[in-house]
């Protein structure tokens, strides 16, 4: 029986086997991943350098923006840089450190997600008591509370999948090192350890989804008690994104996990587990653009400043020559 360290590499399952199909993969996910860059690292940017954007609500943003960029950074690249050099290969090394950085980043956010649905309800439903139980200091424990409790998770379950012996070979049928996928190559029952982590961790986000759910009906109950139609707008439009994000990343992952085995195919699977490691991240800034006021008017006003000092650095030149 061979076990974990007599593996130096695993093999990831590739999009496509012919060479032109795997640079037309190559492209199309550079295209998604300088998505993703762009839309949170613009967000990024803006709620540091805004003022007026220094509230519990963008620091959350912030936070969420941040774990995005992490989480598509740790499964996108390697791919790419796979099908560009038409290899399968990943380090042994590697695939821990991308199992433990996608964990880590995905439990974090999804705990950061029920932190920011705390703050949509005291913001809407208990307005007194909004800046005195979400102080900044309030906000950043929280913030690492999200972080710290990913990192544990992460580390945990790192731990515990790559401490088993592996003896049914070294070829992962994902298009990135997924916890699933390498437990079906242990040959040891104590695989059984790390099922129970699965399913504690899948119960305390079903707490987290309870939770989140919760606060929404309260909160959609206080917004329709909302006497002026501006009102309500404003409230749907700073409730409504986050929302939609957490209805993307709870199908997406639902759906990869419960989905029937017999309609499990290696295609099927590819395209599902891109769905909900690589669209989330893609989509969350354009989400929470478009229904926010406030971020659609602080990014109009950096582009604005940015072509302003880009024409007055123009003009001074040409008063120089």
């Amino acid at each position: 029986m061979s076990n974990g360290s007599s593996i130096s590499h695993f093999l990831l399952l590739p999009f496509a086997d012919t060479r032109e199909l795997q640079l037309w993969h190559f492209w199309l996910f550079l295209g998604i991943f300088l998505t993703a860059l762009l839309g949170n690292g613009l967000i990024i940017i803006i709620i540091a350098c805004d003022q007026h954007l220094h509230t519990p609500m963008y620091f959350f943003l912030l936070n969420l923006s941040v774990l995005d960029l992490g989480s598509i950074s740790t499964t996108v690249p390697k791919s790419m840089a796979n099908s560009l050099w038409n290899t399968r290969a990943i380090s042994y090394t590697g695939c821990a450190a991308q199992v433990f950085s996608f964990v880590f980043f995905v439990v974090a956010e999804f705990y950061l997600l029920t932190v920011m649905s705390y703050d949509r309800y005291m913001a809407i439903c208990k307005p007194l008591h909004y800046g005195t139980l979400l102080g900044s200091r309030a906000c950043v424990h929280m913030a690492a509370a999200a972080w710290g409790t990913g990192f544990l998770y992460a580390l945990l379950h790192t731990a515990s999948t790559f401490s088993l012996p592996f003896c049914r070979g070294n070829a992962v049928e994902q298009f990135f090192c997924e916890i699933p996928q390498i437990l079906k190559l242990s040959c040891s029952h104590s695989y059984l350890r790390e099922v129970g982590l699965l399913a504690v961790g899948l119960s305390l986000a079903l707490v987290c989804f309870v939770f989140i759910v919760g606060s929404y009906v309260q909160i959609f109950r206080a917004v329709l008690r909302i006497p002026s139609e501006q009102g309500r707008h404003k409230a749907f439009s700073t409730c409504l994104p986050h929302l939609a994000v957490v209805f993307v990343l709870v199908s997406t992952s639902v759906f990869a996990n419960l989905k029937p085995p017999s309609t499990s195919s290696p295609s099927l699977d590819l395209v599902v587990s891109v769905l909900y490691s690589v669209l989330p991240p893609a989509v969350n800034p354009l989400i929470y653009s478009l229904r926010n006021q406030e971020l659609r008017d602080a990014v109009r006003k950096l582009v604005t400043g940015c072509v302003s000092a880009a024409v007055h650095c123009l003009l001074s030149s040409a008063k120089g020559s």
